[in-house]
Parts: structure tokens; C-alpha cells; sequence
């Protein structure tokens, strides 16, 4: 089935329109509605590092496992595989903080700790 492709708009590069574009152009990223407090919180920390500000003008495409996706979307309440998408590469953008921690404190024992053997 063929999909009808509207006109490209008077003074844009002359290429044809994608039927979907320019749906959520320029909308901040306020979709997240998961019911993990955890969705909420990566994407504010993103925010704040400045990872969401500007325009969304990179492309990201992949092919993934359907059930990936669907566990993806059951887990966070998103459905939107753009959103889904945001939310995974902030995930994986920002430092975790107990990592951190744990490679401070590898092999560091308090001073009153002792090990019985």
C-alpha cells in the first residue's frame, strides 16, 4: 500500500515531507510517564546536565527484538519508541554514582573491621 508524501513547504531544501515530520518537533521531552520513579529522575538528571537542551536534529535508527521493546515499554509506561529511546541513551549518558563509590572504596575496610579466617 502506497503511503501519500505531502509537499515540501515554500523555501525548505526541496525534498519531500515526511508524513511524520515535525510531529513533536521542538516539544521538550515530557512524555515520560513511567511508573518507575526511576524513569523520572534519569530524565531530570539528564536535564540538568543539559543532555535534552536544543533541537532533536540527530537521527537514531535500529531494529531491536519486538519482546525488548514491549519489556521496555511495560517496565517504564512509555510507548512512544522515540521517547523509549531518549530515556535509554540517558540512562547510559550519565555517571552512576555508586559505581563511583565502589571503585573508591574497593578493598577499603574500616580501621575496627577484622576478618576472621
Amino acid at each position: 500500500m502506497a503511503t501519500k508524501v505531502k509537499a515540501a513547504k515554500a523555501g525548505t531544501t526541496g525534498r519531500a515531507a515526511h508524513p511524520r515530520a515535525g510531529r513533536g518537533a521542538g516539544k521538550a521531552v515530557s512524555g515520560f510517564k513511567g511508573s518507575a520513579k526511576h524513569t523520572a529522575v534519569v530524565v531530570e538528571e539528564a536535564r540538568r546536565a543539559g543532555l535534552l537542551a536544543g533541537e532533536r536534529t540527530e537521527h537514531v535508527s535500529f531494529r531491536a527484538p519486538k519482546a525488548l521493546l514491549e519489556a521496555a515499554q511495560r517496565e517504564t509506561g512509555i510507548m512512544s519508541p522515540t521517547e523509549l529511546g531518549i530515556l535509554a541513551l540517558a540512562t547510559l549518558a550519565q555517571p552512576d554514582p555508586a559505581v563511583e563509590y565502589l571503585k573508591k572504596s574497593y578493598g577499603v575496610l574500616g580501621t575496627d573491621h577484622k576478618l576472621e579466617i
